[in-house]
């Protein structure tokens, strides 16, 4: 084995764990941020901070991994997903699923320099990270499981932050939960399609064509729980003045999804990252 194999490898596991598409780790991550400045009152611990945003990082890489495992059998007859590195054959599950254990070890390394309770709560991370690939054979639900399992970042900042898990924490993993649902069936309009022919399960089909109407109910919601968030936190002006911005974001992406065109639904999924910054900064400035 040379350096050019080496240097394959580490390009083709660069790929496996999406690094060169950043908007998966800042949709994750700012509900962890959500959580952790609500939590520490806008002065969150430096040790904790690193370890959830690094968590993050590593935990959604290793989704991407598994997913991918999960779906080598999918991904060569779907547009968008038949060049990722198993579908291309250029990666093999055996190596996949190698490179999926050493990240979770690697976040779990780091999850061990908290508290005991966030220790406890990263096993059921870990379960539903691991699990969240496969309910798209059992279920039209797994963009909420997608919610589940990646929002289970806001709980856990709150444990490793105050190693408790107050109401808010609960109201915010809600709104997660639920924005997460949102827009991932945004990405799963993307696929629709290729979905149908294939047989795999989405809320896009679900939803059918009300798909529209019920994301916009939802995005209410969101908005409802956000609002309910800064009222639980004596939150001020700055805070709501970001909860504006998202609600021209959400009425900005019904727009872009009205006619279900693929590279728009595509695009209001990655709008979805200035949604997320958006609270994220609210909230910073608010606390400042």
């Amino acid at each position: 084995m040379n350096k050019d194999f080496f240097i394959d490898r580490a390009q083709q596991y660069w790929l496996l764990g999406r690094f060169d598409k950043p908007i998966g780790i800042l949709i994750l991550l700012w509900p962890a941020l959500w959580a952790l400045w609500v939590a520490s009152n806008g002065k969150p611990n430096l040790l904790v901070l690193s370890v959830i945003c690094a968590g993050v990082v590593l935990m959604r890489a290793a989704g991407c991994v598994i997913n991918d495992y999960a779906d080598r059998n999918f991904d060569p007859h779907v547009e968008r997903t038949k060049q990722r590195p198993i579908a291309a054959g250029k990666v093999n599950p055996k190596e996949a699923l190698i490179l999926f254990v050493v990240m979770c070890l690697l976040a779990f390394g780091l999850v061990l320099l908290l508290n005991l309770y966030t220790i406890l709560l990263s096993f059921i991370a870990a379960f539903l990270a691991a699990s969240y690939p496969f309910m798209k054979r059992y279920t039209h639900l797994p963009q909420a499981y997608l919610g589940i399992a990646f929002g289970f970042a806001v709980p856990m900042s709150f444990s490793a932050q105050t190693n408790t898990i107050p109401l808010v924490a609960w109201v915010m993993y809600l709104a997660v939960v639920l924005w997460a649902l949102v827009y991932d069936t945004m990405y799963a309009m993307v696929d629709k399609e290729d979905d149908l022919k294939i047989g795999v399960k989405s809320t896009a089909i679900l939803f059918g064509d009300k798909d529209r109407e019920i994301m916009a109910i939802l995005q209410l919601i969101i908005l409802a729980l956000l609002i309910s968030i800064g009222q639980m936190q004596n939150l001020g002006g700055f805070y709501y003045a970001g909860l504006g911005v998202t609600a021209g974001l959400s009425v900005y992406q019904q727009k872009l999804i009205f006619n279900r065109d693929r590279a728009l639904c595509f695009k209001a999924f990655l709008n979805s990252n200035w949604f997320g910054l958006a609270v994220f900064v609210g909230l910073f400035i608010d606390y400042l």
